[in-house]
């Protein structure tokens, strides 16, 4: 039984029947979509764009799987799409098909046997959450505990390296279009992400991790895996009760409430960041719930990434730059991160970039997170840089750059829509005031660990 269990899994992580599959689905999904985008693009053919947008929403959120994940990732970058894909594609985040009672009850069989209901209380049918590669069911372990249990949707292997080679198409065939990036790195790094992520009890270290990093954090919560009931394709842990940011801030708390989640979640991204040289790269809605009291749970670690001590000492670098107009330092700290490529006048669009990005944390006052302009946070000022870009272009950007980049453009995004005014100088100060590069290196060896993790992975 145990020899057949193992050959079944060995198996499903990458069968070329799955591969095959995959690229059908994704041809007959997307295929008639891109090409309609294609036409109005290149022919000037009209096309509904707010149709077509929701049409691929559609599509995407039937396939599953990798690329739903990338077009979360697309819709959290400002000027990446246009304003009615982003809106759509955001979407995905939360509200992806779930799949039925018939398909949980064979799935949750293959990973803890044929007599698997017997080990919970109760097992809700139903899933309370539904993603990309998988779907989040409510439970009560035997014990009275509730319970999270997120199960992988079956074939994902398959179709992540199905997946990732038509990533590597659709970025060649983009980089034609705007070749003001180099998309190598990028594509490398979404592929390393999209493969992690398939591994649970990988994530279930990840848990521990920002449960030991964040442990002092009483803003922050974390929930603790249970591997009694985990396996490489189920994840169980504990229940954290909270709303979707959308439905708390329907509720219009008042500005306290909200700065108070903003203080929230600019400590559970950046703490670990500066502290541990790890951060958490998938900001989206879906990761994460509010508290009645402001407080903040995170509950997906599945695109978490650990960065080399003087990659942390770069970003400090950049910010000391532009605090004190030292060029050659920002020059310093952009080749540390490992930009290539890089001219004077490519340096002086980053460094606009830049001066966006840290703009809150350079003044010291409460304030909002973009003070200007409208839309999107960034989109304007990513405009005028791709614009630039595109010219002096191409931009060959380090693989550590894309998740931070996203980051603090996705936590950007989240204190817009909260409204928050807040001394972001303060609270990023608080956390640099005493770095040390050596220390920090100590500091991540350790927790790592402790973990079970490997600071090269």
């Amino acid at each position: 039984m145990t020899e057949r269990k193992t050959k079944t899994k060995s198996a499903e992580r990458n069968r070329l029947t799955g591969r095959v599959r995959r690229y059908a689905q994704v041809g007959t999904a997307v295929g008639g979509a891109a090409a309609r985008l294609a036409g109005k693009r290149f022919l000037g053919l009209p096309l509904d764009s707010a149709r077509h947008a929701s049409d691929l929403k559609i599509a995407l959120g039937g396939l599953k799987g990798p690329l739903m994940k990338v077009a979360q990732l697309l819709s959290t970058i400002p000027d990446a799409l246009p304003e009615e894909y982003a809106a759509e594609l955001a979407g995905l985040q939360s509200n992806a098909p779930s799949m039925g009672w018939n398909f949980v009850k064979r799935r949750m069989a293959a990973e803890l046997g044929p007599d698997w209901q017997a080990r919970f209380k109760s097992f809700e049918p139903e899933a309370a959450a539904a993603a990309s590669l998988g779907q989040v069911h409510r439970a009560v372990s035997k014990e009275g505990r509730l319970l999270a249990c997120k199960l992988q949707y079956p074939d994902m292997p398959s179709a992540v390296e199905a997946d990732i080679g038509q990533l590597k198409l659709i970025l060649a065939l983009y980089g034609r279009y705007d070749r003001s990036i180099d998309s190598a790195n990028i594509h490398a790094e979404i592929a390393a992400r999209l493969r992690e992520e398939l591994d649970y009890r990988r994530e279930a270290k990840h848990m521990l991790l920002y449960g030991a990093m964040l442990g002092g954090e009483k803003q922050v919560h974390v929930p603790v895996p249970v591997p009694a009931l985990s396996t490489d394709r189920l994840l169980t842990m504990g229940w954290l009760e909270g709303r979707p940011l959308k439905t708390f801030l329907a509720d219009k708390p008042d500005i306290a409430l909200r700065n108070k989640v903003a203080l929230a979640m600019f400590q559970a991204w950046y703490a670990p960041f500066y502290g541990f040289g790890v951060i958490h790269g998938d900001p989206h809605l879906g990761n994460y719930t509010v508290r009645d009291d402001g407080s903040v749970n995170l509950l997906d670690f599945g695109c978490i990434r650990i960065f080399p001590p003087k990659f942390v000492a770069g970003v400090i670098d950049l910010y000391r730059a532009l605090e004190t107009g030292n060029r050659k330092l920002a020059v310093s700290a952009y080749e540390n991160w490992g930009f290539e490529g890089l001219t004077p006048e490519i340096i002086d669009v980053l460094n606009r970039w830049a001066a966006f990005v840290y703009g809150p944390l350079l003044e010291d006052r409460s304030r909002l997170i973009q003070e200007t302009g409208a839309g999107s946070y960034g989109r304007e000022v990513a405009q005028e840089v791709h614009a630039e870009l595109r010219r002096l272009g191409p931009v060959k950007p380090p693989r550590e750059f894309l998740l931070m980049d996203r980051a603090a453009v996705g936590l950007g995004s989240v204190f817009l829509h909260l409204k928050a005014e807040v001394n972001w100088h303060r609270l990023f100060h608080g956390l640099i005031e005493d770095f040390d590069v050596k220390t920090l290196g100590k500091r991540q060896a350790k927790a790592l660990q402790a973990a079970g993790l490997q600071a090269t992975e």
